[in-house]
């Protein structure tokens, strides 16, 4: 029966993509806030970056929300818990941990997808992790430390 199986690929692929979905909340909850609490003439380049990334994770909660809708499934409404710190190093530690994350979870996504022959959801999702490494960079160069490496699973 390989409608069934194919069914069952469909609803992992959903829920996965519903996972990322609550994960881009977080990510748009984070980014407010923390550009907003950065204090100190160090910080306020990132600040104002970290508005424009809080703009482009909307655009990718956007996109993800659709596609899970067009998959047959219903988008969630809960974000994934946000981290607060009074330290500014830690909020972007935090936020580097989190795009790290998410980059790692939609290359499987798009390996998913293109197994499901879900070509044009896979090509949405490259260009989410393009701008994900621009994030995971911005906020390495902040920190003053190396991007770090998302290597395939198995790796």
């Amino acid at each position: 029966m390989p409608d069934q199986n194919n069914e069952k690929a469909v609803q992992e692929l959903i829920d996965a993509l519903n996972e990322d979905l609550a994960r881009e909340y977080q990510a748009i909850i984070a980014y407010t806030v923390y550009s907003n609490v950065l204090k100190g003439a160090e910080w306020m380049s990132i600040a104002s970056e970290l508005k424009k990334h809080a703009s482009e994770e909307l655009q990718h909660a956007l996109i993800i929300a659709d596609q899970v809708d067009y998959l047959g499934g219903m988008p969630v409404a809960t974000p994934k818990p946000v981290k607060l710190s009074e330290k500014p190093e830690d909020m972007l530690r935090f936020d580097l941990d989190n795009e790290t994350e998410t980059i790692k979870n939609y290359r499987e996504r798009v390996r998913q997808a293109e197994a499901l022959g879900h070509y044009a959801l896979a090509e949405q999702l490259r260009k989410i992790i393009s701008q994900e490494q621009e994030h995971q960079h911005d906020l390495a160069t902040a920190l003053g430390i190396d991007v770090p490496k998302v290597l395939p699973q198995g790796a």
